[in-house]
């Protein structure tokens, strides 16, 4: 069998007398459904099954392409942390290989975007751990996860770790909320990555003390978005001290065609207590942004941080951190619910399989990345593909139809090559 030991470690639930397809085979097509954008299970019969992809899978797996009810069947029996431990597993190791380490924060921190998005809705309840927002007459059942992206400047937006968002106690007064799974995911990521240097980018709503002595204890640094409604006592420290320290400030502009002006003020050590009593000392940064001669294009941005802000490094810390935040947003979550990843689509109505499904999906988004700025892609074809959309079309016929020499493909692989990675298109 000609397939990387990648799934080996997951338990086999089922009787081995009784097992036709390998846990390698049934994640492999899982993952090829998402790369290809089938967009559904029932694809995988009517698009996989062609005569060169069974000939793959007997090379590979030696045995024919699973039907898309056994990828669900199987799923519903197994552990969906195994799959879990994978997703974190490869990004472990990209950054063990210090393929990330030109995308660090001041040359050692690894940016990590955590943000929540919702997956599976429903009109009536789905099971015991749906969260429900009613509106009117009608409730609405979801199931919402915290992500936590390893992200860079450059693009890369790649799953660390998932909390899914649920409600565990039967009669429990109060629903789980991104908060709370928030708490949860930071202890497991930093279970996961105990000496990794991280700096947390987060939203609005996890600005306040539990967060800072969180981020303290597991020794993180933060940035923030700070909203002038956040933290009034902070926000007005700020504005006091911040006309004071006039020498706490930088104009920068960008020359033509951009023409971007951004001015940035900060105030560090502005103490803080928070709600418990607990005393912090904090930065916070503030940037005036306007592009062209138009004065009503300005924006505001402000971040409260744990970094001491100096003119050396404070459009670092912005630009290349606090902004990056965004990238959650647009190279993770919105590729993957408009790219043809359809993320929010009910891959399996038992909870299990779905979040089996899930974690495939950013095994898949992690490949696509690699490959699409990979400069062995690059280099056959310069000219990209117009969208990622029209590369999965095209990686789907070459599934489909092309026929290759394994035993030359395995050579190959044993041969030592190197691959960079290319930002300058999409």
């Amino acid at each position: 069998m000609l397939f990387p030991p990648v799934f080996s470690a997951i338990p086999e639930p089922r009787q081995l007398s009784k097992v036709t397809y390998p846990i390698a085979a049934l994640a492999f097509t899982g993952i090829l459904m998402f790369l290809t954008r089938l967009g559904a299970r029932r694809q995988i019969g009517l698009l996989l099954r062609s005569q060169a992809s069974q000939q793959k899978f007997l090379n590979l797996f030696g045995v024919s392409v699973p039907h898309g009810d056994t990828l669900n069947a199987v799923f519903a029996s197994i552990d969906p942390q195994e799959f879990q431990n994978i997703v974190a597993s490869l990004v472990d190791r990209l950054i063990r290989k210090k393929i990330l380490a030109s995308s660090r924060l001041l040359d050692r921190y690894y940016l990590v975007a955590i943000d929540g998005t919702g997956t599976l809705t429903f009109h009536q309840r789905h099971c015991a751990h749906c969260l429900t927002k009613t509106q009117g007459d009608t409730t609405t059942y979801y199931h919402p996860v915290l992500e936590a992206k390893l992200v860079t400047a450059q693009g890369f937006a790649f799953s660390l770790h998932s909390e899914f968002i649920e409600n565990t106690m039967p009669g429990a007064t109060k629903q789980d909320c991104e908060l709370k799974a928030f708490y949860r995911l930071a202890a497991k990521l930093s279970a996961r990555f105990p000496r990794l240097p991280l700096c947390l980018l987060l939203d609005g709503l996890f600005a306040g003390g539990p967060t800072f002595s969180l981020c303290r204890s597991f020794n993180w640094q933060f940035i923030i978005v700070l909203k002038d409604a956040d933290l009034p006592s902070l926000n007005q420290e700020f504005d006091a001290l911040v006309e004071l320290e006039a020498e706490n400030n930088l104009l920068v502009t960008s020359p033509p065609p951009q023409q971007r002006r951004q001015h940035f003020r900060w105030v560090n050590d502005i103490s803080y207590r928070d709600s418990l009593h607990h005393l912090h000392s904090l930065q916070v940064v503030e940037c005036r942004e306007h592009r062209g001669a138009a004065a009503s294009q300005g924006k505001k941005f402000k971040w409260v941080t744990s970094f001491q802000v100096q003119k050396s490094n404070v459009l670092e810390l912005t630009n290349q951190g606090g902004r990056v935040r965004w990238k959650i947003e647009n190279e993770g979550f919105n590729v993957q619910k408009n790219g043809g990843y359809r993320l929010e689509h009910a891959y399996s109505t038992d909870l299990k399989s779905a979040k089996i499904f899930y974690y495939l999906l950013q095994i898949a988004c992690i490949l696509t990345q690699l490959t699409e700025h990979g400069s062995l892609l690059t280099a056959q074809f310069p000219r990209g593909f117009g969208s990622s959309k029209n590369f999965a079309l095209l990686v789907l016929e070459a599934w489909r139809t092309c026929s290759f020499d394994f035993e030359h493909f395995s050579a190959f692989l044993r041969q030592p090559f190197q691959i960079r990675f290319s930002f300058d298109s999409s």
